[in-house]
């Protein structure tokens, strides 16, 4: 089971093209909402989630997908239930992904130290000890970091390649065109 988590104010791309293409690969996921069902986007999208965080069971979990977006980086930020379940699935040696400002989320918990990573520009200074690496998406094992909403088509691809491999991100990125 994938689960993104929604935070009021997180990145609309972010999330969504990971939760589109990631269920076009066959993935069994679940949008996950922080502060309730009803979560609005930074840019005033609204979405329903599927569950809420307490109705998260982790008993399947094999990925967990931040979104940025400031307000929502904050949200996840000020869930203690939320820091937990990231703590757990990185302790589990599950996959743990974050793209833009998520990437603080990680270095804050301890997860990106001495790891290679990347992260929305300007948002270095709040990496921590990650090694730091300026590409759109950056995978170390079990962790892959994205840049920024621009990364998101690749990020999403990575993400599939990691859980069902590079065949299957082949084909999706065939299916819909995407040039990388």
């Amino acid at each position: 089971m994938v689960y993104i988590l929604l935070g009021t104010g997180f990145e609309e791309m972010e999330a969504l093209t990971p939760c589109d293409l990631l269920r076009r690969a066959g993935a069994e996921l679940s949008l996950v909402g922080i502060d309730g069902i009803e979560i609005t986007g930074s840019h005033g999208i609204s979405v329903r989630a599927d569950l809420t965080l307490e109705e998260v069971s982790t008993e399947n979990l094999e990925m967990l997908v931040l979104p940025g977006g400031l307000r929502g980086v904050e949200s996840i930020l000020n869930s203690p239930a939320a820091l937990k379940l990231i703590r757990l699935a990185w302790e589990a040696g599950k996959f743990v992904c974050a793209i833009c400002a998520a990437p603080t989320i990680l270095a804050k918990l301890g997860i990106l130290q001495d790891t290679p990573a990347t992260c929305y520009p300007g948002k270095e200074r709040e990496m921590g000890d990650a090694k730091l690496v300026s590409r759109p998406v950056v995978r170390s094992g079990k962790l892959i970091t994205g840049r920024a909403a621009g990364s998101g088509v690749e990020f999403s691809l990575a993400l599939i390649e990691a859980l069902k491999g590079e065949a299957e991100a082949r084909r999706i990125a065939k299916q819909i065109v995407y040039d990388c």
